[in-house]
Order: C-alpha cells, then structure tokens, then sequence
C-alpha cells in the first residue's frame, strides 16, 4: 500500500506532512490508501486560494461558465467507467449501481450548463416618472459542500457545478472513508477549462469541518449527512451569519395498498430497500402494509430477500456489494440484535454472513422485519444498512398518520391503483419527495431534492432552480439619468 490521496489546491495535489486516514477495500477489509487529514494551515491555504480566485471567476462571463460545465459532463462521459471503479473500490457498492449515481451527478452538470437563462434577472420599464428598476443574481463567494460517504460523486455534484456556474469558488470536503472521487473530479474539471482555485478538495476530518463551519472567509455551507450532524453544521454555520443548506437523515415509507400490484411494490422494495446496501439517504427501510397486503408482501418478500446474490461490488452478478467500514457492519447488526430483543419477527437474518475469499470484506445479508411497531429502535432511527421492516395498519389513514408522525421528512412513496388514494397522499403527506408507484422518487436536476421536518435544516433544497437561488444573492436596482424630471428635495419615502 503505497497510495496517498493529497489535497487539491491551486490547481495541484498537495503533498501530506500531517495526519492520514486508513481508506478501506470495503470486499477485503484491506487497507487500500491513506487520505491527508487537514490541519489549521492546510484549511487557511484552501480556503486562501479559493478567496483569491473568487473576483476573476465571479467577473467571467455565464456564457464561459457554461462551457466549463459543457465540457466537463463531456469528460465525465468518457471517463464514467473509470469514475465508477474509483467508486466501487472505496465504497463498494456494485459497479453498475456506481456508473447510474455518476450518471444522477451528471445530469445536474446537465442543468448547471444553462446557467446563462437561469440567471437572467428581471428589467421593469417606467416604474416612476423616467425611472426604470432592473434585478440580477450575483455570487456569493467562497461556498463549501462537506458529503457523506455513501454518494462520493452524486452528492459533490448536486452542490458544486451550480455554486461553480453561479460565479463562486467552491472546497469540496469529502467523506475520509471514500476520497478518490473528489481528487477525480477536480482533474477533469481542470481539464475542461476550469481556472485554479476556483474548485479545491481538502480531505479531513472533524476538524476541517469545524474550521469550514466557523471560517470568516467563507460564505455558505452545503451539507448532506445524518441528522444530528446537519443540525451542529446548520446552528454552527448560522452562528457565524453564513447561508447553509445541511440535508439531514431519513426512515422513507413505502405504502402497500391492498390494491397494489404486489409483484411490481416487491420489485421495488428490493431495489430500495436493498441497492447499494441500504447506504442511500433514499432507500426505503419501512414498508406499511395496509390490510391484506402485508400477508401477500412477506410471501414474496422472504424468497427474494433469501436469494439475493452478494458480493463484491466488482462481480457483475452482484446485486449488493458490503457495507463501507468494519464498524458500520458493526453499528447495523446491532440494531438487528434490538430488532429481535424488542420483539420484531425476524424473517430472513443478515448477520454472520461469509463469503469464500472475502472473509474479512464488510458484508452484512439483506434482513427483513415482519410485525414492526412505531416504539422500535429499527423503526424510529435510520439504520443505514441493508434492513428492511414491515409496518402493519389497517387503512390508509392510519399509514398516512404513521409517516407523518415521524421525525424524519425526506421520502416517501404509496402503491396503489387508486387515484384517489394516491391523490390523498401525495397531497397531505408530510414528506418532501413523494413517490406514486416510484419506490425512490429522487427529483431530477430540473426540480430540485429536499425533505421536510429534520431531515432539512435551512430554506433552500438542493441543485435545480433551489440550488441557483442558494447560491446566489438577489439585487434590485432603481434608477433615472440626469436629463430626466427633476422635482428638487423630497423628505418622504418615494412612491413613484
């Protein structure tokens, strides 16, 4: 093991004479590189860079914004095999599952390519005698996106081609678990034209968090993580007068109506629940069967979630790869444990799972809950592993009530033929993304992704005509040329 993963600043790798972090071979348990872990000095110097590449890139035109976004989805395009092993081999989620969330990043470099439309301001003609008022958006400065480790090219990418399109640099801190994706990204957004400084990666820990979080020099925060910490990220941030935007955790619903097409709501509930071992902010981890439908869905559950074929993300007749660390592994089959000791039915137990050549690989099986209720750990908390629990009701009111009674806010979805049914839904649920017969309903760049209660922390969801408005400020102008009517002093507000 010889690969050290530096910082990118000034359009450079930076070399490493502090602190490093182990990054894993998830299917192995083998430590595969060391990430640099930032210091004080390291943060001034990102931050320095950003802040001295600000006032040229702010004053280049939308125009020339656009194209670095232009040819950077190209690049991404020839290189999404490559970007999607790098993936794989940190993560280890399965190369195909890798290759479609690049993709999801991609079509939000899609959007921010049209950023000349998106930030035309408004011109009002003759608002008062000879006086006319015009708006525009124009940058913040130096933005940050700190992101989980379980999307390391998706999530950077909801956040940073819109700051980037808007005028403003941007420091990536990526999750230490997964690195290899952030220093990717700024190569080939050099390589699409992009100026030095304007994107900078730096690598760490808490305490580069903290140092962003509290930095005079930055101007907004973009977060995605766990609830808790979107909450410290959002108070801290906030302290400090900066915008943030900090996404929180979420326990996604999936409504099973009696008249639901069973086969095609089992489909997806094992794409949801199970793709990318349960490690999406999106999966569904709670099915609620209303009536008779929870009979039929653990009928064709149990056989599916059984069969499900595990193993390394590079095998392609892996379904599902392993968990990202020993101690997530660890941290998901404890809750299992409390799932059976607070008396869920166990139907099919993902614990103690082996496999011949990876014995030391962080692999847990899919699990499934029957006869979960609301008082649960496995229900109330977000597990963030491949576990999935059925929730029994008796009508829709009662499952409508169920998600909405929980803290979390971010998705949900309802199975049904019943306009009706799904129309009540969609309507009065509490949830910020809402799925009819679509089990992850994740928005496209054009609209834009969010939840409500506390899996949201701010005003603003992210990417899409959202993310322009996060990462932008609005400014009216009011004005009038010499030659025009002249009254002489007023001493009261104008009217026009």
């Amino acid at each position: 093991m010889s690969n050290m993963i530096s910082h990118w600043i000034d359009g450079k790798n930076v070399s490493v004479d502090g602190r490093t972090g182990d990054v894993f071979n998830p299917a192995t348990g083998e430590v595969q590189a060391q990430v640099a872990l930032a210091d004080e000095a390291m943060l001034n110097k990102a931050v320095a860079s950003s802040l001295a590449a600000f006032p040229d890139w702010a004053a280049t035109t939308p125009l020339r914004r656009a194209r670095v976004m232009f040819k950077f989805r190209e690049l991404l395009e020839d290189n999404l095999k490559e970007f999607a092993a790098i993936v794989t081999a940190e993560h280890g989620k399965v190369l195909s599952d890798a290759e479609g969330s690049i993709i999801r990043g991609l079509e939000v470099v899609e959007f921010a390519a049209g950023i000349p439309h998106l930030l035309k301001g408004d011109f009002t003609e003759q608002v008062g005698p000879d006086i006319d008022s015009w708006s525009v958006r124009q940058p913040l400065g130096v933005c940050a996106g700190i992101t989980p480790f379980n999307f390391p090219a998706m999530v950077p990418m909801w956040m940073f081609p819109i700051a980037i399109a808007c005028g403003n640099t941007f420091i990536l801190k990526p999750s230490e678990r997964d690195p290899s994706s952030a220093n990717f990204m700024a190569k080939l957004l050099q390589q699409a034209g992009l100026p030095d400084g304007v994107f900078t990666v730096l690598h760490g820990d808490k305490q580069a968090v903290d140092g962003l979080l509290t930095h005079p020099d930055l101007a907004a925060v973009s977060f995605v993580g766990s609830t808790p910490i979107a909450e410290y990220v959002y108070q801290t941030s906030t302290a400090q007068n900066k915008r943030v935007q900090a996404l929180g955790g979420a326990k996604n619903h999936m409504v099973v109506m009696p008249d639901a097409d069973f086969d095609q709501a089992t489909d997806a509930l094992m794409g949801a629940a199970y793709g990318s071992a349960g490690e999406r902010c999106m999966a569904v981890s709670v099915a609620v069967t209303v009536g008779d439908a929870g009979d039929a869905m653990i009928k064709r559950l149990e056989p599916r979630v059984r069969a499900l074929k595990i193993g390394p993300g590079t095998d392609p007749d892996s379904e599902m790869g392993p968990l990202v660390t020993a101690a997530h592994k660890q941290k998901v089959e404890a809750y299992i444990d409390q799932g059976v000791a607070d008396g869920a039915s166990l139907v099919v137990d993902g614990r103690g799972l082996t496999l011949q050549g990876y014995e030391n690989g962080f692999f847990t099986g899919g699990t499934l809950f029957d006869n979960v209720t609301p008082a649960m750990s496995i229900y109330r908390d977000e597990i963030f592993g491949p576990v999935l629990s059925v929730v029994r009701v008796n009508s829709h009111a009662e499952a409508m009530k169920l998600v909405n009674d929980h803290e979390f806010g971010n998705g949900a979805a309802i199975f049904t033929r019943d306009g009706d049914a799904a129309r009540e839904f969609a309507k009065g649920v509490e949830i910020g993304m809402v799925g009819v017969n679509v089990p992850i309903p994740v928005p496209m760049a054009f609209h834009s992704f969010g939840g409500w209660k506390r899996s949201l922390f701010g005003d603003h969801h992210m990417h899409g005509a959202e993310g322009v408005r996060f990462y932008t400020k609005y400014k009216v102008m009011t004005g009038r040329w010499p030659t025009g009517i002249r009254d002489g002093a007023s001493f009261i507000m104008p009217t026009m």
